[in-house]
């Protein structure tokens, strides 16, 4: 019996790096929602009490940053100075320019907004054709901000991270290991040292979020970890700075496979970084789904103000049942991978982002995540059939 583990996180909307990438993705949203043309690369960077919004943006729409900021603030959680950080005190600088026009005479030709090579990943771990620890540690953090906003445990802060630990036995995910929770808190739950949390609101911790998620996957040997210093009182963006686009592995697939280096939050979807890795999942999900491989990593390549791909490279791990000559072939006929083919075919210019900033990119069921369907599947299943 081959036995190995592997290991995947996420964080919490309340986390730095997840409360920049919202920010810009909700501005990008607010753009779309009155300029369907506009053209957007926002970055945000914060720190205690303060926010800076920088980067190009291109649009005839007007769009009230301060505003923006603030009541994604809000919606997070920070509404007290006991969390270190707060919506109504903290200052905003505004630091948005308008794009190159050297870029925009490529883009608007219909060519890619950017060299570089991008990813897309599926496998049959999961129902959503995800690995699987990357949507454990997801469904952690999803809970964890449930029983926040639900005051289930009220001394939970916006802040916090998961992480999952998967056994393995012969390449299939047999138990969870270990689990990392990171819950920020108030001080109501330390024990009369002031250093640690008490074993009871461990306990919670433990059977609220950990147990309640992770269900038949534990057992008595699972080893659980929860805010192993002792305390997490101090969090968010008065503990750390955070910034636009440094969670790229939690927006993805969790480090089972590679990143293309590009972030997707802020940048609109001329912008290949996003576009042509959100159409790459949705060629490989497809495949997947068609049965045609159990594991399926789709690589493309783009050069700026080109509209092609340089080149499409398929992986299947020695699961796929065509050769990479012939899944290449049914990827050109049956997706547009050109920037304004993507974006056409997936829907993209809507106000849709910022819900993706928070909890994945990939393996979510709501509707506007267009290159989650499977909607060519079948059509997949017949053509191969035929090679």
């Amino acid at each position: 019996m081959s036995k190995s583990f592997f290991t995947s996180e996420s964080v919490a909307e309340g986390h730095p790096d997840k409360l920049c990438d919202q920010i810009s993705d909700a501005i990008l949203d607010e753009v779309l929602r009155q300029d369907s043309k506009g053209r957007v690369a926002c970055e945000t960077y914060v720190t205690m009490g303060l926010l800076i919004v920088g980067g190009e943006i291109t649009t005839r729409s007007y769009v009230d940053t301060h505003r923006i900021c603030r009541e994604l603030i809000k919606d997070i959680g920070y509404t007290h100075p006991k969390y270190g950080f707060d919506h109504e005190t903290c200052a905003i600088l505004n630091a948005i320019h308008s794009q190159s026009p050297d870029i925009a005479m490529g883009v608007d030709a219909g060519g890619a907004g950017d060299q570089g090579i991008m990813f897309g990943y599926a496998c049959d771990e999961t129902p959503e054709l995800m690995p699987l620890a990357i949507m454990l540690a997801h469904k952690l953090i999803r809970r964890m901000s449930e029983v926040r906003k639900k005051e289930i445990l009220k001394y939970l802060g916006p802040d916090g991270k998961s992480q999952v630990t998967l056994e393995y036995q012969n390449g299939k995910p047999v138990r969870v290991d270990s689990v990392v929770l990171a819950c920020q808190h108030t001080e109501d739950i330390l024990d009369k040292s002031g250093n640690n949390i008490t074993n009871k609101a461990r306990g919670e911790l433990i059977d609220t979020i950990a147990k309640y998620v992770l269900k038949n996957w534990i057992d008595q040997d699972t080893k659980f970890y929860v805010n192993q210093t002792g305390k997490f009182i101090i969090g968010g963006p008065q503990s750390d700075t955070g910034m636009t686009g440094r969670k790229i592995i939690v927006d993805t697939y969790g480090g089972t496979v590679a990143h293309g280096g590009g972030a997707f939050s802020g940048k609109d979807p001329t912008k290949v970084d996003r576009s042509a890795a959100y159409m790459a999942r949705y060629v490989a999900k497809n495949i997947v789904a068609a049965e045609l491989a159990a594991k399926c990593l789709i690589q493309l390549s783009y050069v700026i103000g080109y509209p092609e791909p340089l080149s499409i490279c398929v992986e299947t791990y020695g699961t796929g049942k065509l050769s990479e000559e012939k899944f290449i072939k049914l990827i050109r006929e049956n997706f547009e991978l050109s920037p304004q083919g993507i974006i056409k075919s997936l829907n993209l210019l809507r106000p849709i982002y910022r819900n993706a900033a928070c909890g994945g990119h990939f393996g979510r069921t709501e509707p506007e995540f267009t290159w989650e369907k499977t909607d060519k599947s079948e059509l997949l299943k017949k053509q191969a059939s035929r090679l």
